[in-house]
């Protein structure tokens, strides 16, 4: 039984923080390791509710006021079998999720802040699982699982990221011969490269892939699915491939002086940090450093390059959003709980420094005599999407212009990279994503697809789950007939075993 009363014993509290002038001489994770005593107090504030609408939230069908109770009693090694039961990488997920578990949490109704309240508010559901995932790691609880017998089937999987390494876990455990095709020089897709070390150190990726080569995983890198292999060779060697390439095609802005030198999409900013960090390049070639920085975007990727230009100097960040700013409280009559709310968030970044600029938009890129960006022209807009498309309105009288060295677009991504496997697969992209039947295959026979290539840039979480129900689809499609754990539904057709 839950503690009924736990959460008025209890106070929603995460752990601390690192110091600001701290953190910003490294790229060590913000967040302090968690506490023992701590974590059991917060997961007994979990109700435990006889409709759980955290579950709901999450793609993955996470046990979540199961493992709470386990944490609350101490029973940290069953809590750590119940997470891995539904999820691979709880580490990434209790890192890098923004949790729509929490926004579901029935104790949020009453305190619908963006932080659900200082003395009562939604269970700290993302910590607790980040912190079961790690004492996991600690207990040796994370042990590889390679598989009693071997299917004799093979499966090619075209990129390593949480979709793709997920999938090629479940397979691999089913007795499948899996290999994992990256076309950078390490494991991880975005997670490895695309993901700043101070939400992710990359330690957390490197024992994963450790535990998939135990497996049975075989990883080639450096290597071009449509270019070094070509996708008819592919299908020669293995019985299936599945396609994870991810949504990487960076949206781009035609902005007046949009040609200039020193703009860039955020992406190429935080894979060229990250390759420095991880001692794959001797400098950054896109460096904030001395520089006046402003980047274009309110998103998760915006403040990832509003840390990273902190770290690397920056002389000032100034983060522009063209919509309003958002309310700190939770609108019910256009987000009534549990649905996901639009609220002003704040990352760590945003306590490190830089300004935010709302309902602001870029009018023009001015540049130098020798070409490259020194300023910007913004005025306030309005913008109205009720007719479904976004339009965006200066507001007269309202331009000005600021400095401007380094300007990073954090504007979103466009769907899938246009890629040499596609057309050789004779496969065409759907506004933006490689689309899908309810089994997960593509038009083109034996050729899968799952996460962001499919769904378009979205959450981790999804990327995992449809990684996994994708293999629990290739499994059927190879003859196999032991059920893989796979709670994602697609189309309304229920795909797991």
């Amino acid at each position: 039984m839950p503690d009924p009363n736990g959460f008025l014993h209890h106070r929603r509290e995460l752990p601390p923080r690192r110091p600001v002038p701290i953190r910003l001489m490294d790229w060590k994770e913000v967040y302090e390791p968690g506490d023992e005593g701590r974590m059991r107090d917060q997961a007994a504030r979990c109700m435990d509710c006889g409709i759980p609408f955290c579950h709901q939230a999450c793609p993955l069908g996470n046990k979540i006021p199961e493992w709470n109770d386990l944490v609350r009693t101490g029973r940290w090694r069953e809590a750590a079998r119940q997470l891995h039961a539904t999820n691979n990488f709880p580490e990434f997920t209790g890192k890098l999720c923004p949790a729509p578990c929490e926004a579901s949490c029935v104790l949020g109704i009453g305190s619908e802040t963006v932080e659900y309240g200082a003395d009562v508010g939604a269970v700290t559901i993302k910590q607790i699982e980040a912190d079961i995932a790690e004492r996991a790691f600690v207990d040796d609880e994370v042990t590889p699982r390679p598989p009693a017998e071997l299917s004799g089937r093979t499966v090619a999987v075209v990129g390593s990221g949480p979709a793709g390494l997920a999938a090629a876990q479940q397979l691999a455990r089913a007795g499948h011969a899996v290999t994992v095709y990256e076309r950078d020089d390490a494991i991880g897709g975005l997670l490895r490269y695309g993901i700043p070390d101070f939400k992710l150190e990359k330690h957390h990726i490197d024992r994963r892939v450790d535990q998939l080569w135990a497996e049975g995983v075989t990883f080639v890198t450096d290597c071009r699915i449509g270019v070094d292999i070509t996708m008819e060779r592919l299908r020669q060697r293995h019985d299936a491939v599945l396609l994870a390439t991810g949504a990487l095609e960076g949206r781009a802005t035609d902005t007046p002086g949009h040609r200039l030198r020193g703009i860039h999409l955020a992406m190429d900013h935080l894979v060229d940090s990250n390759r420095v960090v991880a001692g794959k390049a001797p400098f950054a070639t896109i460096d904030a450093a001395g520089k006046h920085v402003v980047i274009i975007g309110g998103g998760d990727t915006a403040a990832d390059c509003l840390g990273v230009a902190h770290r690397q100097g920056a002389a000032s960040v100034t983060q522009l959003d063209s919509y309003p700013r958002p309310s700190v409280e939770r609108d019910p009559s256009r987000d009534p709980w549990p649905v996901w709310p639009t609220l002003l968030r704040d990352y760590p970044a945003h306590e490190e420094g830089g300004t935010r600029v709302f309902a602001s938009a870029t009018a023009e890129f001015l540049g130098d005599d020798a070409g490259h960006v020194r300023h910007m022209r913004i005025s306030e807009v309005t913008v109205d999407k009720s007719t479904g498309r976004r339009v965006v309105t200066p507001v007269e009288g309202t331009a000005r212009d600021i400095p401007a060295d380094l300007v990073l677009l954090a504007i979103g991504f466009v769907g899938t990279e246009e890629q040499p496997l596609l057309a050789q697969s004779d496969l065409q992209r759907d506004r933006g994503v490689i689309t899908c039947g309810p089994d997960w295959q593509t038009d083109a026979p034996g050729v899968f697809v799952a996460g962001d290539a499919h769904r378009g840039a979205s959450l981790i979480v999804w990327a995992i789950a449809e990684g996994r129900s994708a293999a629990a689809a290739i499994h059927r499609y190879l003859g196999g007939d032991t059920p893989l754990p796979s709670p994602v539904t697609y189309d309304a057709v229920a795909l797991g075993g």
